[in-house]
């Protein structure tokens, strides 16, 4: 299989690229839980963040919005003493400010889900990069949806972080035209909610 650049060499990278990097996701929950990795990764390398996914997950209550939302300061004492995860009390702090973020943005769009795709009017963006040193680490878009994030409450999703994120969750389509799942991915178009 030919794959982006990027995933190369490694089959905990190669299996996210294949089954969910880029794929357009719906799922609340799971729009938060990238949301917060992302976050996390902040500074860092994605693998680090893939091998520590399944701690985080149990560490943040498989990134249930509503428990994460209610976490005391105790709970995050807690997180910054958990080895399996980053210990980083500004991004422990932001998973809790963005979970109750999101709680508003339910009620205010009926779900994270439909405020994200407004931004793209419902349809996934499709570039044609060539290889992975043409693709950008932002764009008008994710300065677009940063804003309006931090209009709304949210923390560390910056520019940068939030063209992670868009890619990452099926937003924008940046498999490598070389990559086997560019096409497969340009057959989606429209998504429905």
């Amino acid at each position: 299989m030919n794959r982006c650049s990027f995933c190369q060499g490694n089959p905990i990278y190669e299996a996210y690229h294949d089954l969910e990097w880029g794929s357009p996701q719906t799922n609340d929950q799971k729009l938060f839980e990238s949301l917060v990795l992302e976050t996390f990764q902040a500074g860092l390398n994605w693998l680090t963040i893939l091998k520590k996914r399944t701690a985080f997950r149990r560490a943040f209550d498989d990134f249930d919005i509503e428990k994460v939302a209610q976490y005391s300061p105790e709970q995050i004492g807690k997180l910054l003493e958990n080895t399996e995860i980053i210990r980083n009390r500004a991004k422990i702090e932001s998973a809790v400010t963005n979970a109750r973020a999101v709680l508003t943005v339910q009620r205010e769009h009926g779900s994270l889900a439909n405020y994200l795709w407004a931004f793209t009017d419902y349809q996934v963006i499709h570039n044609a990069h060539s290889s992975a040193e043409e693709i950008p680490s932002k764009s008008e878009l994710s300065i677009r949806l940063s804003k309006s994030l931090k209009a709304k409450g949210f923390s560390f999703t910056g520019p940068v972080v939030m063209y992670a994120f868009l890619q990452a969750n099926g937003f924008i389509n940046d498999h490598t035209t070389d990559c086997d799942l560019y096409a497969l991915r340009k057959e989606v178009r429209y998504i429905k909610l």
